[in-house]
This record gives C-alpha cells, structure tokens and sequence, in this order.
C-alpha cells in the first residue's frame, strides 16, 4: 500500500504532461498543412485570387517565427506550465476567431494570432516533455512524438480537404476549440509548474535582433516565389533579414546572457541533430506543400484527393515510431538516422519519375515509403539530439531547435513555390512539380 502511494505521484504528472502535449501538439501539427487544400476554396468564398489567400499561410508562418526567439527564454522565467497554456488558450482563441472570420483580413489577422501562440508551443511543450523524462528512458517517447511531429502534419491535407468538401473550410478551425479548452483545463489541473530560476537579463538586443531577422526572412520565402523576389517589398525583407541575421549570430555569440545560446551547436551530437533537422523538415514539408497542389493544378483532382495522395505517409510514420523504438537502442542514432535520410533521398526521386504522380497507387506506395524512412530519421535526430543536453538548457535548446526546423520547412515550402509558381496555378503540365519534388 505504502508503495502504491510513493509510486503514484511520480506516474501521475508524467500521464499529464504526454495527454496534455500530445493534445496540444496535435493541433498545431495539423495546423500547419490543413489549410493548404482549402486555400483555393477560401479564395473564392471571399472573392479574392488564390495569391491572396496564401497570406493565410505566410501570415501563420510568419508570427510562428516572431515567437520563437522567447520561448526558451519566457519558459524559464515565468514557468514552462504558465507559458504552455497560456499559449494553448490563445490559440484556441485564435481557432475560434478564424472558423468565424467574415472577411480575408479577419482571417489573416487571426491565423497570425494563432502562429505566435505557437511559436511557443512546440518549444515549451517539448521542455515539459523531455524534462519528465530522463534520457533513458526518451526512445519510449517515440510514439508520442511521432503524431505531432510528423504524423499530424501529414493528416493535415487529407483532413483540410475532407472538412472542405464536405462540411466548410470554417471546420479546419473549429475542430481545435473542444479540444484546446480541454486540454488547457485538464493541464490546469493536472500539470505541475517547473520554473527554471533563471535570474539573467532579458537580451533586449537580441530580440530586436532575432524576431525581426526570422519574421522578415519568413516573409520573403512566403512571399517571394509567388510575387518575384524583385517586388521591393519581397527584396527588403530578403536582404534586411539577412543582414538581421548575421547581426544576430554576432551579438548572441559576444553577450555573456543571450537569448539565444548558439554556443549549445558546439555541442557535436546537438549540432548535428538540429543540421539534420533543418534539411528534413524541408524536405517533409516542401512534399506536403506541392503533392496537393500537383493534383488539383497539375492533374485536376478535388480538394479531398489532393489531400489524400499524401495520406499514405502517415501510415508510414506509425511504422515508423515502432520502428525507432526497437531500433534506435541497438543500431545508436547514426547507423540509424544516415541510412534513413538517403532512403528518403530515393523515395523522392521515385516520386519525380515521369508518369509516377499520374498513377494513384505508385504515388500511395511512395508516400508511405516516405513516411516510414524519413519518419524513421526524424524521430531518431529529435530523440539523440537532447541527449547530452543538461536540464537547465533543455528550453533555449528546444528554442533553438525549434527555429532551425521552422526555417528549414520555410525554405523547403519555399523552393518548392519558387519551381512551380512562375506558370501559374491552373498550369496543367506536370513536370514542373516533379521538378519540386526532386529538388
């Protein structure tokens, strides 16, 4: 009995953090490929082109960016519990306000409301996670992070299409109202309060430096392949992030507290790990980006199947996470991951092969390939990545890692509309895209 009772508060808190962050996690995960089949929907319910309508992405995109530069920093101060759900909420909020905008403007606003408040999710969630869990035990945590992670995103498309089609484009929002009051009222209860103590300055340079360079860089990848990266305003953002940038890696480096501890990159397998991270988040999220948009613009399909020629990759992922669990402790992270990412290297070029993208099971078969290998490689960079990190840098890394990731998607995202958006949307001629894929 009296062990029952010492066993039980150290079980408790754990169940909490994965419900609460798989929960919350989830919703952000869809929420960063939902919206693409229903972009050519939201443009004509407004009466404004599809160009228009992709601000609906640049703007989550954009403010995601802008946050992450404080979130290791606010995690630590205020308490990684407080941010957490405080962020949660807002972005419940957010989801309410953009199911029920009456016009683009709205819509847009609320969505850049919605990629602030995650900016801050999946950094101080992931802290909450891998600080309930010591490194040994971490590979467990393969299933749990294999859904927001990869699995969601990919789900996203075939879900945004079927809510589109069959119910309204509105619903890609709603469905994260029942589930983020929930879960911001479960993790109020449920959750324990971590506060790192830190006691250092707030690096005001480094955030006038940092949030402007990654927003502004975020602006002209969304921006610059659909307007031409010689529209002034697509330029400046170009070339004043940069400059940003550089005076960023400058000043964190030289200040004895900054916002963003870059010398943790130093650290051989975390440097690696986020290196990696970088390449196959664009990759993942250039595929989601142009397979929907090569059905629907290339070869003429609906918002549900465009969605659908990526659902097999989820069903890779799952594969996936089981097979990280098995593997990884026997194989270690490099025999593991380097196989992995040029498996994935193959599946795409398979992908790009004339006359592949016209045949439905090919394309079916290929995506889940994708997902069970670069899954595979994701999993197994996030995991080996943080583990020779110490706790009380466990929230700038997690920042940090969040921020190469998310400009790895940007450009991927990026590259991918660079191939194809100079013919227009309605261009029936397949190859550009498989020319995306490719690259």
């Amino acid at each position: 009995m009296s062990g029952g009772l010492l066993v039980r508060p150290r079980i408790r808190p754990r169940v909490a953090v994965v419900l609460v962050y798989t929960a919350a996690m989830c919703m952000n995960g869809l929420d960063s490929t939902i919206v693409n089949p229903a972009l050519f929907t939201i443009a004509g319910d407004f009466g404004r082109p599809v160009s228009a309508a992709n601000t609906v992405e640049t703007a989550f995109l954009v403010a995601l960016a802008l946050a992450l530069p404080v979130a290791g920093w606010l995690g630590d101060r205020l308490g990684t519990k407080r941010v957490f759900l405080g962020a949660l909420a807002l972005f419940t909020a957010a989801s309410a306000v953009c199911g029920l905008a009456p016009d683009l403007t709205t819509l847009v606003v609320a969505r850049a409301v919605q990629g602030l408040a995650g900016g801050l999710l999946t950094p101080v969630g992931m802290t909450l996670l891998f600080r309930a869990f010591p490194p040994e035990e971490r590979v467990r945590l393969s299933k749990v992070l294999i859904v927001p992670t990869a699995l969601m995103p990919a789900l996203g498309p075939p879900l945004g299409g079927f809510l589109t089609e069959h119910l309204s484009w509105r619903w890609l929002f709603f469905v994260n109202v029942p589930v983020g009051a929930a879960a911001v009222l479960f993790g109020a209860v449920a959750l324990r309060e971590h506060v790192e103590g830190t006691k250092a300055p707030f690096d005001r340079v480094g955030f006038l430096l940092a949030t402007p360079a990654l927003g502004l860089l975020t602006y002209a990848l969304g921006f610059g392949p659909s307007q031409g990266w010689a529209r002034p305003s697509v330029a400046v953002s170009a070339i004043a992030g940069t400059a940003l940038l550089v005076a960023t890696v400058a000043h964190q480096l030289r200040v004895r507290e900054p916002l963003l501890r870059l010398r943790l990159l130093a650290d051989r397998v975390y440097g690696a790990a986020s290196a990696l991270a970088l390449v196959s988040a664009a990759g993942l999220m250039g595929v989601l980006f142009v397979f929907p948009l090569l059905y629907q613009a290339a070869l003429g399909a609906s918002a549900l199947d465009a969605g659908l020629s990526v659902f097999p990759e989820a069903l890779g992922l799952m594969l996936a996470s089981q097979a990280v669990d098995r593997l990884l402790p026997r194989l270690g992270p490099r025999r593991l991951a380097v196989p992995a990412l040029l498996l994935a290297g193959g599946v795409f070029a398979a992908l790009a092969a004339p006359g592949v993208a016209e045949n439905a099971w090919a394309v079916r078969g290929l995506m889940f390939a994708v997902g069970l290998v670069l899954g595979t490689a994701v999993l197994t960079i996030q995991i080996a990545g943080f583990e020779g990190i110490a706790p009380a840098d466990m929230g700038q890394a997690m920042g940090l890692f969040q921020i190469v990731r998310t400009l790895g998607g940007a450009v991927g995202i990026a590259v991918c509309a660079a191939l194809i958006g100079g013919h227009g949307v309605g261009f029936s001629d397949a190859g550009p895209y498989r020319v995306a894929v490719l690259v």
